[in-house]
């Protein structure tokens, strides 16, 4: 059966100094779709843009419903507007992770809008002052990168496991990154908190896979992404060379990573630190 689906342009023509133009995403309406995540309910946190928005239109694709937390209005309202001009079933809901209320508000309004949680995708994420050595860093922007990197992947699953417990299972993917399994020039906070996040997936796969929850990561490279930017154009060839595929990676690769993660394809991998890297980490 043909069923709606959402495409994301996988065109990547290079701008002016070699940067990657992203186009647009588009939507077609005939498309053969296998819907792994039927009848499901998804939730990715920093959904508006970049991989969290790619990871939300590939779940609805897959027939998941999706809740899309984040920051920014009008980016997430545009990503559910993609999902719903599509066929599909989406809600935005507004939420800072790194505040407990806002973080208990985002599963409670889920719970309410579809009685039940299956899947996470905890996305959301800063890359503070990268390049920045040290004794130069500003205490201000680490508690901002460790609030919201580390401690808001704390906050979301204190309040997704229960609710995965309740709906009888789930899988959990939190974003972790390359530069949670090495060091490097990007700024202390940013390897700090991804560090972080592997090992509170470790710890939150132990204690909850035997109860029908299973928790990983996904450790991406440089991605073309609004984050991705922040990097000066300089740095570009050797960001590049540092990947042995040759290129940067794409929202769409690490979204399909995520989906394997939360799909029962991946039904015995638990505790996970999953590298989409090009390369990166087999030097």
């Amino acid at each position: 059966m043909r069923k709606a689906g959402i495409t994301p342009n996988r065109g990547h023509p290079r701008g002016p100094g070699g940067r990657t133009v992203r186009a647009p995403v588009t939507l077609v309406t005939l498309n053969h779709m296998s819907r792994t995540f039927e009848g499901k309910v998804a939730l990715v946190t920093g959904g508006s843009a970049g991989i969290g928005r790619a990871t939300a239109l590939a779940f609805a694709a897959e027939g998941a419903r999706v809740a899309i937390a984040a920051r920014r209005t009008s980016e997430s309202e545009e990503t559910v507007k993609l999902i719903t001009a599509a066929g599909g079933e989406a809600i935005f809901i507004q939420t800072d992770v790194s505040q407990p209320d806002q973080a208990e508000r985002m599963v409670k309004t889920t719970l309410d809008r579809w009685g039940r949680l299956d899947c996470a995708f905890n996305n959301a994420g800063v890359i503070g002052s990268p390049f920045v050595s040290t004794p130069n860093y500003d205490p201000q922007t680490w508690d901002q990168v460790i609030a919201i990197n580390l401690t808001g992947v704390f906050l979301s699953m204190k309040y997704e496991i229960p609710a995965m417990l309740a709906s009888g299972g789930g899988a959990i993917v939190n974003m972790s990154s390359v530069a949670g399994q090495i060091g490097g020039p990007v700024g202390i906070a940013y390897y700090a908190s991804k560090h972080g996040v592997i090992g509170a997936t470790k710890a939150a796969a132990i204690e909850f896979s035997a109860k029908g929850i299973r928790v990983n990561a996904v450790c991406p490279a440089v991605i073309e992404t609004d984050m991705a930017s922040a990097f000066p154009l300089e740095a570009r060839p050797a960001l590049i060379a540092a990947h042995p595929i040759g290129r940067f990676g794409r929202p769409e690769e690490v979204a399909q990573s995520v989906l394997f993660l939360c799909s029962d394809k991946a039904s015995f991998i638990t505790g996970h630190a999953l590298a989409v890297d090009g390369g990166l980490l087999s030097r």
